[in-house]
């Protein structure tokens, strides 16, 4: 599979799962986040790294919108990438027939993104999430995401 096909055939699939698209990333956004997946092509093998980031509405005074700045350009609120044991879907150098990468790849949705991303598109999500250690925030965004959204007692 090529570089041209294996984004498409990405973006085909986030489609398949409910993900627009724009400026080449997916992405799908609620009234609390925006959450995003861009595809990175490495600079010194015919290899992709998957960006997943989150952006919460309000930190920082922030509304995120459907930009380009945001989606391509931002690193978010959250940052993220594929775990390791879905990397080979990423690999074009690694030789899989198109059928098989397809399928890994829809099962990584299934797995992965979709559970991921759900959890991502809320507050509740996201704290669930720092709780069970699959994310880390850093200072200032807990901070501001507890002044935003204080935790319900």
């Amino acid at each position: 599979m090529d570089n041209k096909d294996f984004k498409k055939e990405f973006c085909t699939t986030a489609k398949k799962y409910g993900f627009r698209t724009a400026f080449g990333c997916c992405y799908k956004e609620s009234s609390e986040c925006l959450f995003v997946l861009e595809l990175q092509k490495s600079n010194y093998s015919n290899l992709y790294y998957l960006n997943l980031k989150t952006y919460i509405q309000g930190v920082f005074g922030i509304r995120y919108t459907i930009h380009k700045d945001y989606l391509k350009k931002d690193m978010g609120d959250i940052f993220n990438r594929q775990p390791p044991e879905y990397s080979s879907i990423f690999d074009l150098e690694v030789d899989t027939p198109n059928e098989k990468r397809i399928k890994m790849l829809n099962a990584f949705f299934d797995d992965f993104i979709v559970p991921y991303s759900e959890k991502n598109l809320s507050i509740s999500g996201i704290r669930e999430l720092v709780e069970s250690k699959k994310i880390l925030l850093t200072s200032a965004i807990e901070d501001e995401l507890n002044r935003l959204y204080p935790k319900k007692e």
